[in-house]
């Protein structure tokens, strides 16, 4: 999940949170973790949060970086060069950072068909003709996925910096959590499709728990066969159209996702 593999600077390293085209449903998990936050809080001088803190935020240098969201608008471009520059580790959190997101979607089509459906004065849009995660502009040194990210996967990144290490994030199919917590295939008992056996897992299995079909928010696992899943689909009697939607959703503009989705087009 990352190429990082220095310590950061001790005591207290400097973080700062950032954001980008998102909804900001990331950060709030980092804000949800209550109790741990006050660890937290108390190892890492938390000094540019502006979502979370009424604190003057800080423009630098920081030891690490947590950025959420996709490069959607110029001022995207020159922010994440900026904070890349300022920042010994640079850490992508969230779907929208790490592939897209919802917004990559966009990508498939043309801007401006788009625009002139959404906005009475398109003309007035100062936005890129993609959303693209920010691996494709800079650096990154570790990725967070998920849509929104775990709060389990956020607090173990942390700790592993702090302590030096590198984070203790599997990548598993979807599957292996099914298998862990006893959930009943959807697709083999139900006839659902679902992109657990090519998504990392991640989420723990919510959404088969729930007698529905994982949507890949944590985005395709490494050396994901996405082709022998959709002929699987296809072979199920899944309509054509509906494989396509599956694998273009939540991070349908990660390469794997995305290549697979512009096959049955």
């Amino acid at each position: 999940m990352g190429t990082a593999d220095r310590p950061v600077p001790s005591p207290r390293p400097r973080l700062g949170v950032f954001k980008m085209a998102s909804c900001s449903g990331c950060q709030g998990v980092l804000v949800s973790c209550e109790d741990e936050l006050l660890a937290i809080a108390g190892a890492i001088d938390i000094v540019h949060f502006p979502e979370a803190s009424s604190r003057l935020a800080e423009e630098g240098p920081f030891d690490v970086v947590l950025v959420e969201g996709s490069i959607s608008a110029p001022e995207h471009l020159e922010q994440i060069k900026a904070i890349r520059e300022r920042s010994a580790v640079l850490v992508t959190v969230g779907a929208c950072a790490t592939s897209g997101g919802i917004q990559a979607l966009r990508n498939f089509g043309k801007l401006e068909d788009f625009a002139d459906r959404v906005y009475v004065r398109p003309d007035y849009l100062a936005t890129l003709e993609t959303s693209t995660p920010v691996a494709d502009h800079v650096k990154v040194d570790y990725e967070l996925r998920g849509c929104p990210i775990a709060k389990r996967q956020l607090l173990e990144l942390l700790t592993a910096i702090l302590k030096g290490r590198r984070p203790e994030i599997r990548n598993e199919s979807l599957c292996l959590a099914c298998k862990r917590y006893g959930v009943v295939c959807v697709m083999v008992a139900h006839g659902i499709p679902c992109l657990g056996p090519v998504t990392v897992n991640g989420c723990g299995a919510i959404c088969p728990s729930l007698g529905r079909g994982c949507y890949g928010c944590f985005g395709p696992k490494e050396g994901a066969n996405t082709q022998a899943l959709a002929q699987r689909m296809l072979d199920m009697g899944i309509p054509r159209e509906e494989v396509l939607r599956s694998f273009r959703f939540i991070t349908g503009y990660a390469e794997a996702f995305r290549e697979e989705s512009v096959r049955h087009e």
